[in-house]
């Protein structure tokens, strides 16, 4: 067991989020592929990329208000 626990935790939150990812953007058009065929498995692909748009400028905004609360508490 680590003795930085903080650490520990952010490690592990990051593998969670990485592993769900990588199950939601392989194994989901894998298994629509296998069961609707190549096409609907890279319509799939595209719906899942499109939507990470809308979350990437969220978390971009979340990280530039951190940034911006960080700067003025110090």
């Amino acid at each position: 067991m680590p003795t930085n626990l903080r650490k520990f935790a952010a490690q592990t939150n990051f593998r969670l989020v990485a592993g769900g990812l990588l199950l939601l953007f392989i194994g989901g058009p894998l298994l629509i592929g296998w069961l609707y065929g190549p096409g609907a498995a890279v319509t799939a692909l595209l719906c899942l990329l499109g939507s990470l748009l809308p979350l990437g400028l969220i978390a971009l905004a979340m990280l530039g208000l951190d940034w911006l609360v960080r700067k003025n508490n110090s």
